[in-house]
């Protein structure tokens, strides 16, 4: 029990508690406090910032049309997605990494900035698609306006790929700090959700279809009841909502928007059957606009352990075979096989000197997903050496292709000459 022996000691006792309370409110649990869309000023709706394209022109086609086009795809990844208080950012509060330059973030984890070189040599070895997996939260202001400069060094590497007449997907990717699925917390996040795609949409308005968005990456509650295995049916309806918000959001952003290809992702983008089974496609106003993305990197010994052993993969094998094929499967059945287009947006198998090896993995995995319309885009985390997940293909200081047996089979696998 509290004993007040004065005024003065009650005045600097009630001062402390509402010091105390203020920042706990305001710092210690932002998510208890229910936001509304009158809470943050409006956003602009025209297109202010330098390097962002006059309107192209749209050539008129449909989802399967396009997906059909695209080859072989590569990711660029840990790049514009490195992020977190443990790789030398400093972490202000209310999703501002404010004294953190935009070099300092995009190379925290790679090492490196992205040169338009890379970009060029991706195309020349062979992919015709590039995934830029992108992470907003770190770059927000209290208000969720994205930093000026971050959003040019984004579109600046755009312009470099849509140069070299690449598909070209930008998407958000690692932003469960600020997407929630479940019923306390998603109501909030739906609302940062729709500001930031409107502010996405709007700065790459005028980009023709060879532009695609893909509304969330990998989409879950991390630690959370089976999160890499659909996770729970209350939280596939939430992520339904979060789909239907992402349409609406970038069909109202103006330019090219309103006819856009919008990619629509599985419960942490699993291609798994209880996550797919609970996709539902968003309503949308434009016909034959969405594409499905899924994730396998099948079998998971031997394309994501970590654990060297796992090196070995035949055609031979039924086991190794089917898992490939049960990966591919359940996005066929429901989804491309009715006329709606998917793609397999994240794949790969790292290096565990078995160069050979996963040759003739790509070789047949790509060629599965070939053969069932599902185009393939290699997971590249520029990582060739050490004890880590080691799927880096390009080296991006020289321009080379790590690993050209590797190519080699990605490149038949996809009908690539």
């Amino acid at each position: 029990m509290l004993f007040v022996k004065s005024w003065k000691q009650f005045f600097f006792i009630a001062v402390a508690l509402i010091i105390g309370f203020t920042f706990f409110a305001c710092n210690g649990a932002p998510d208890n406090k229910t936001l509304n869309v009158n809470d943050f000023p409006a956003l602009r709706t025209d297109v202010v910032l330098p390097g962002y394209q006059a309107p192209k022109s749209w050539s008129s086609t449909t989802a399967t049309a396009l997906v059909s086009n695209i080859k072989l795809g590569w990711n660029l990844g840990n790049t514009f997605d490195a992020h977190g208080n443990d790789n030398g950012f400093s972490w202000l509060g209310g999703g501002v990494y404010a004294d953190t330059s935009v070099v300092e973030m995009e190379k925290a984890w790679v090492g490196s900035v992205t040169t338009k070189a890379n970009i060029d040599a991706i195309k020349k070895a062979g992919f015709n698609a590039i995934r830029i997996p992108v992470t907003w939260y770190k770059a927000l202001n209290k208000d969720y306006i994205i930093r000026e400069d971050w959003l040019k060094r984004v579109t600046e590497v755009v312009n470099w790929a849509d140069e070299n007449d690449m598909y070209i997907i930008i998407n958000t990717h690692h932003d469960e700090k600020i997407f929630k699925f479940t019923n306390a917390e998603a109501d909030n996040s739906l609302i940062i959700f729709k500001r930031l795609w409107t502010q996405i949409a709007v700065q790459f308005q005028n980009y023709n279809e060879k532009l695609i968005f893909e509304g969330l990456n990998e989409p879950r509650t991390k630690g959370g009841e089976n999160e890499w295995d659909g996770g729970t049916s209350a939280e596939r309806v939430k992520l339904n909502k979060y789909h239907q918000v992402f349409v609406d959001t970038v069909r109202a952003a103006g330019g090219n928007n309103s006819k856009r290809f919008l990619m629509i992702t599985p419960y942490a983008a699993s291609a798994g059957q209880t996550a797919v089974d609970g996709l539902v496609l968003p309503n949308d106003t434009t016909v034959d606009s969405l594409i499905v993305s899924i994730h396998a990197y099948a079998p998971y010994n031997f394309a994501l352990n970590t654990n060297s052993a796992f090196n070995t993969w035949s055609t031979g094998n039924s086991t190794d075979t089917s898992a490939i094929i049960n990966a591919l499967t359940p996005a066929h059945t429901k989804f491309v096989s009715k006329g709606i287009p998917v793609i397999m947006g994240e794949f790969g198998a790292m290096n565990k000197n078995n160069d050979a090896v996963r040759e003739a993995w790509a070789e047949y995995y790509v060629q599965q997903a070939r053969n069932r319309q599902i185009p393939c885009f290699w997971w590249d985390n520029a990582s060739t050496a050490g004890t880590g997940e080691l799927f880096g293909l390009l080296d991006r200081n020289t321009n080379a292709i790590v690993y050209p047996q590797v190519m080699a089979g990605l490149k038949k696998g996809a009908g690539i000459q």
